[in-house]
C-alpha cells in the first residue's frame, strides 16, 4: 500500500503540464474572470445559493436560464462569457434528460441530406450546413471529450457502391473547409479486416459484400459535456445549481416575467430568482414551464423516444462505426465503439413526455434483429448490457405523420409575457442554439450593454486548455517509468500491472479522455485519501474520481456519479449496481451525510438504475 502510495506520488510530481495550477475561489465575476481559462475552482453550493439569493426586484440577474441540459449549459456560458450577470437552474441534474442519452455523434446527419435532396427540402439542407461547420468548434473547444470517428456503410448491391458513394461525398462537400477526412469506397476485403463482424454475405439475401462506404464524423461523451459546460460557466462567472425546481414564475404588475419561486430539493426550502430576462430551456419540458404563466399555452413540443443499447465490444471493432441506412422498416441504425464496449440505436417513435423514459423489449428486439440482418453472427439477448432511452424535444408539426420527417432544427420565440424559450435542435448545434438564445435575449433591450460579442467558438472548456492527444501517452509513460524504477524485477511482467493502487493504462486512457488537462487531480485525490483502487473490477473508474466530482463537478448524489459524471450505468447497468453501496460509502465520507440520507441514497440509485437501464 505504501509502495503504492510513494509511486503515484512520483507520478503526480512528474505529470507537469496535465495538472493546471489552482487558486481559491474568490468571488470571480464574470465581468473579472479570465476567459482563456476556465480550469479554476467553481463555487460551492451553498456559495451558488447564497447569490441567487441574493437577487431581488431591485437588483435582478441579467439573465436567469431554466434548465441544465445542453441548450441551457450552453446558454449560461454563452452569456456569462459575454459578461452577463447569469444564473442556471436545473430540477434534476445536468444532462439527467434527453441530453446523457443521445447517439453520442458530433454530426451534421447523413439521413437528413438525403432528404434534403430527394425532398428538394432547403430546411434539412440548412440543418445539415450548420451542423457539419458546429461540428468543427464542437471537436476543437472539447478536444479530450470529442474525437474523429470513422464509420462504415456497407454495400451488398452494386447500386449501393455509386449511390452511398454519391451521397457521402455530397456530405464531404457541404462540409466544405470544415471536412474532417475525406470519405472513400473500400473493398470487400478491407471492409472486413476493420470491421471482422461484418457478414460477408448477407444474412437477408446472400448478396456478398461489394465493400464499403467509410466516412468520418465525430464522437463524443455527451453527459460529461454537458457537466463540463455547466462548471465552466460556474468558472465564467455565473451561478449555476442543479436540484433546484421551477415552481412557479413572478410577473410584474405588466404581466412580464421577471424570475420565479424556485425549491431547492436538498435543503427543501424555497429560493426565490429574480432576473430581467428568463430563458425557457427546458428540452421536452419547455411546454410544462410555459404553462407556469399561462395553463392555456398551446403545445410545441412533440416527443421522439430513441431507445440505444450497449453490447460487448466482441460484436464490432474499438475503432470504426457502422451505419445500417436502411433496416427493414427503413429506419437508420447505427452500432458504435464507445468506451470499451458498443452502442447501437436508435428507434425513432413518437412518445409521451416523461422525466424517466425506458426501452421497452419492442425496440430491443428491434435493433438486435437489425444488426442481426448485417452481421455475421446472431447478436444474443443476453448480451445486452444496457438499456436506455432518451426523448427528443421537437417542433411539433401537426401534419407529421411520424417523427422521423420532423427537421430537427430548433426554434426560439417569445412569449406575449416575455418569457424566450428555445426547443428542438441537436447536441451538435448546441453552441449556436445558445448563441441565437443570447442574442435574443439581448435583442429584448432589458439587458445591459455587452462588452464582449459571442466567444464561445474558440473558447477552450475546462479540461481542454493544456490537453492534446499525447496527454495520455504522457502519463502512461510517465508511469512505466515509475513502474520500472520501484518495481522488484521479479515484478515487472507484463505493462502497469499494480494491485495498489489499480492504475493501469485503461485507467489512465479513461482519466485522460474523460478529464483533460485534470486528470491527474484524481490521481493526487487517489494518492491523498486512499483511493485508488477501481469502482468495479470490470471497468476503469477510480474511486477517486468519486471524490473528485463531488468537489470539482457539482456531483450531488450518487445517480449524479455513476450516470452522468461516470457513465457506468450506460456501459454496464449491472456493474453500476453492484457499485451503488460504494458510491454512497465515498460520497456520505465527503459530504457529510446523515445514515439517513445513505440509505436514501442507496435505494434511491438502485431503483433508478433497475428502471431506466433495464428493459421493462
Amino acid at each position: 500500500m505504501l509502495r503504492g502510495k510513494l509511486m503515484l506520488g512520483s507520478l503526480i510530481a512528474g505529470t507537469g503540464g496535465l495538472l493546471l495550477n489552482s487558486t481559491n475561489f474568490n468571488g470571480t465575476t464574470a465581468e473579472s474572470s479570465d476567459l482563456s481559462n476556465l480550469s479554476g475552482p467553481i463555487p460551492t453550493r451553498s456559495q451558488q445559493l447564497s447569490r441567487i439569493r441574493g437577487s431581488t426586484r431591485e437588483s435582478p440577474f441579467d439573465l436567469f436560464i431554466i434548465g441544465g441540459g445542453a441548450t441551457g449549459a450552453g446558454c449560461a456560458l454563452d452569456a456569462a462569457t459575454r459578461g452577463l450577470k447569469t444564473v442556471l437552474i436545473e430540477r434534476e441534474d445536468f444532462g439527467s434528460g434527453t441530453s446523457s442519452k443521445s447517439t453520442k455523434l458530433v454530426h451534421g446527419g447523413v439521413r437528413y441530406l438525403e432528404k434534403a435532396v430527394f425532398n428538394l427540402d432547403l430546411s434539412q439542407l440548412k440543418l445539415v450546413y450548420e451542423a457539419l461547420h458546429e461540428r468543427l468548434y464542437f471537436l476543437r473547444n472539447a478536444s479530450y471529450l470529442a474525437h474523429p470517428l470513422p464509420i462504415l456503410t456497407p454495400c451488398y448491391q452494386w447500386w449501393e457502391v455509386p449511390y452511398y458513394w454519391a451521397g457521402l461525398k455530397a456530405y464531404d462537400l457541404v462540409a466544405g473547409s470544415t471536412n474532417l477526412i475525406m470519405s472513400k469506397f473500400i473493398g470487400a476485403t478491407e471492409s472486413l479486416s476493420l470491421l471482422p463482424t461484418l457478414a460477408a454475405k448477407s444474412p437477408i439475401n446472400g448478396s456478398p459484400l461489394k465493400g464499403s462506404v467509410l466516412y468520418y464524423d465525430g464522437q463524443f461523451d455527451d453527459s460529461r459535456m454537458n457537466v463540463v459546460l455547466a462548471c465552466s460557466a460556474a468558472a465564467a462567472g455565473a451561478a449555476v445549481v442543479n436540484h433546484v425546481e421551477c415552481k412557479e414564475l413572478i410577473k410584474n404588475s405588466e404581466g412580464q416575467i421577471i424570475g420565479a419561486r424556485c425549491f431547492d430539493h436538498f435543503a427543501q426550502e424555497p429560493v426565490e430568482v429574480y432576473a430581467k430576462v428568463v430563458v425557457n430551456a427546458a428540452g421536452p419540458f419547455v411546454d410544462g414551464v410555459r404553462k407556469l404563466s399561462d395553463p392555456s399555452a398551446a403545445n410545441t413540443v412533440m416527443g421522439s423516444s430513441g431507445t440505444h443499447i450497449t453490447l460487448p465490444e466482441f460484436y464490432g471493432s474499438q475503432t470504426v462505426g457502422m451505419i445500417i441506412p436502411q433496416t427493414r422498416d427503413g429506419r437508420v441504425l447505427f452500432m458504435l465503439p464507445w468506451q470499451g464496449c458498443l452502442i447501437a440505436g436508435t428507434t425513432d417513435e413518437k412518445c409521451s413526455i416523461s422525466a424517466h423514459p425506458h426501452g421497452t423489449q419492442d425496440e430491443v428486439n428491434f435493433i438486435l434483429e437489425s444488426l442481426s440482418d448485417i452481421l455475421g453472427l446472431k447478436v444474443a439477448p443476453s448480451d445486452v448490457q444496457s438499456v436506455w432511452t432518451g426523448i427528443r424535444p421537437l417542433a411539433s408539426n401537426p401534419k407529421a405523420q411520424d417523427t422521423q420527417n420532423i427537421v430537427r432544427d430548433h426554434v426560439i420565440y417569445t412569449d406575449d409575457d416575455g418569457l424566450i424559450t428555445v426547443t428542438g435542435g441537436k447536441w451538435t448545434t448546441y453552441r449556436r442554439m445558445a448563441k441565437e438564445t443570447v442574442d435574443a435575449a439581448i435583442s429584448t433591450g432589458r439587458l445591459p450593454r455587452c462588452e464582449r460579442p459571442c466567444q464561445t467558438s474558440h473558447l477552450k472548456l475546462r479540461g481542454a486548455e493544456k490537453y492534446s492527444p499525447t496527454s495520455y501517452a504522457q502519463l502512461s509513460q510517465q508511469y512505466q517509468q515509475i513502474v520500472d524504477n520501484h518495481l522488484p524485477e521479479a515484478t515487472k511482467r507484463g505493462p502497469l500491472l499494480l494491485s495498489e493502487p489499480q492504475v493501469d493504462s485503461s485507467v489512465l486512457r479513461h482519466l485522460a479522455t474523460s478529464y483533460g488537462d485534470r486528470s491527474s487531480l484524481i490521481l493526487s485525490i487517489a494518492k491523498e485519501k486512499g483511493l485508488g483502487k477501481r469502482l468495479h473490477p470490470k471497468h476503469p473508474v477510480l474511486e477517486a474520481e468519486v471524490a473528485y466530482c463531488v468537489k470539482h463537478e457539482m456531483c450531488e448524489t450518487v445517480e449524479d456519479f455513476l450516470m452522468r459524471r461516470t457513465r457506468l450505468a450506460f456501459i454496464d447497468a449491472a456493474a453500476a449496481l453492484e457499485s451503488v453501496p460504494s458510491v454512497v460509502k465515498i460520497m456520505s465520507k465527503e459530504c457529510g451525510w446523515s445514515g439517513k440520507r445513505e440509505q436514501n441514497e442507496l435505494q434511491k440509485a438502485s431503483q433508478c438504475i433497475l428502471h431506466d437501464f433495464f428493459v421493462s
